[in-house]
């Protein structure tokens, strides 16, 4: 199960058969322009293996919904051009960031990786919130 953290920007981390997957976004109010609809997230991962044996992780999904419920899908080989190996105990931290034309979205996905032996594990990616400022709230 996902759980919110709270220490500053809020993260969001999920435990998948010993991979842990933490994630902290955050707004980036210089890159964005809401007047155009232009607004931009950067997120931070940390891939924990707390699991007895080594992974590699080969492929990703994401899928991003935007406040409109327009959803956009990306699959590809690793992450930020890379397919870490991971042994037990060992952790991988990248970043990255997406654009939406909407103020605000949920983005979650899988890390698709492989054991040494051979057996596949989908290690889900907790869904996270892209909040950004620009966001009206409405009372119904």
């Amino acid at each position: 199960m996902a759980r919110k953290i709270e220490d500053g920007s809020p993260a969001y981390e999920q435990t998948t058969q010993g991979i842990t997957v933490r994630v902290q976004p955050f707004y980036l109010e210089e890159q964005s322009s809401p007047e155009s609809r232009h607004f931009v997230w950067a997120y931070h991962v940390r891939i924990q293996n707390n699991g007895a044996e080594t992974v590699q992780l080969l492929n990703r999904y994401w899928r991003i919904t935007d406040c409109t419920g327009n959803v956009q899908e990306v699959r590809g080989e690793g992450v930020v051009g890379k397919q870490p190996v991971l042994k037990p105990g060992e952790a991988f931290e990248y970043a990255s960031g997406t654009p939406l034309s909407a103020p605000s979205g949920i983005m979650m996905g899988t890390y698709f990786m492989e054991t040494e032996d051979g057996a596949q594990l989908d290690v889900d990616v907790p869904a996270f919130s892209l909040d950004s400022p620009h966001q009206s709230a409405s009372v119904h």
